[in-house]
């Protein structure tokens, strides 16, 4: 149980970062780069490009919490929830952000 805490705490520390991340990527005045991308395409609206940023990265900290729950359980059957959740979750992240924002923003 001792362990199923642990990574649950580390879960929500990630989850946490992804939401502070938000926060900065809604305030910010300039294009926020998606993870690895080396340059940044010209956006034609900074602000609501921002925006729908800030909301996926704020959807993708509360399901990353979401999936870490069963680890509190306590059960190791219920673990490959948790991480199967966290990789179609990330799979489902960078989807979103190249089919819906990248194509809706991008000049």
């Amino acid at each position: 149980m001792k362990n199923n805490m642990f990574f649950f705490v580390i879960i929500c520390i990630w989850a946490v970062i992804y939401l502070c991340l938000a926060v900065y990527i809604w305030f910010s005045k300039k294009a926020i780069r998606f993870w690895g991308h080396k340059r940044m395409f010209e956006v034609t609206d900074i602000r609501k490009y921002n925006h729908a940023m800030s909301k996926l990265y704020v959807a993708h900290g509360i399901v990353f919490i979401l999936l870490g729950l069963p680890l509190l359980t306590g059960h190791s059957k219920w673990i490959v929830i948790s991480v199967a959740g966290i990789v179609v979750e990330t799979i489902v992240f960078m989807a979103v952000y190249s089919l819906v924002i990248e194509k809706k923003y991008k000049k």
